[in-house]
């Protein structure tokens, strides 16, 4: 017998919306953002079938879900990149970087790393006055 994660899902609509309007964006919106969104494409969708459907793309590896503790963010880009969340004004930029050294402590170690996943935290260069 199929037990639920078994089911192969079918791709919805209201699925490809929400993974083309994520796919579409850096800003790493909220699901109330994607709602938003959403319901400019479909009216009469609901937010629980937003949050429906981020848990099962995220689930299969379309996205990305980034939890500070306090909110869930949501980036359509899955390639293996890090996060810097700004206390101040809450955005979340990508970080292009493959510098990461503490990875190299844990294989000298001998273990096998297979992701990381990094949210630096800090005050971003606009919120510091340093970009125009």
């Amino acid at each position: 017998m199929l037990k639920g994660n078994d089911i192969k899902r079918r791709n919805t609509y209201q699925r490809k919306i929400i993974l083309d309007i994520l796919r579409s964006t850096d800003i790493h919106p909220t699901a109330d953002w994607v709602y938003e969104q959403a319901r400019k494409k479909i009216p009469n969708i609901s937010l629980g079938t937003v949050y429906r459907n981020l848990k099962i793309l995220k689930e299969t590896g379309q996205i990305l879900e980034i939890n500070d503790g306090k909110q869930s963010r949501f980036d359509g880009r899955i390639d293996e990149h890090y996060h810097f969340k700004c206390v101040s004004c809450e955005r979340i930029y990508d970080v292009e970087t493959e510098e990461i050294f503490v990875v190299d402590a844990f294989v000298k170690e001998g273990f096998s790393v297979h992701r990381v996943d990094l949210l630096i935290t800090g005050i971003c260069n606009v919120c510091n006055g340093e970009s125009s």
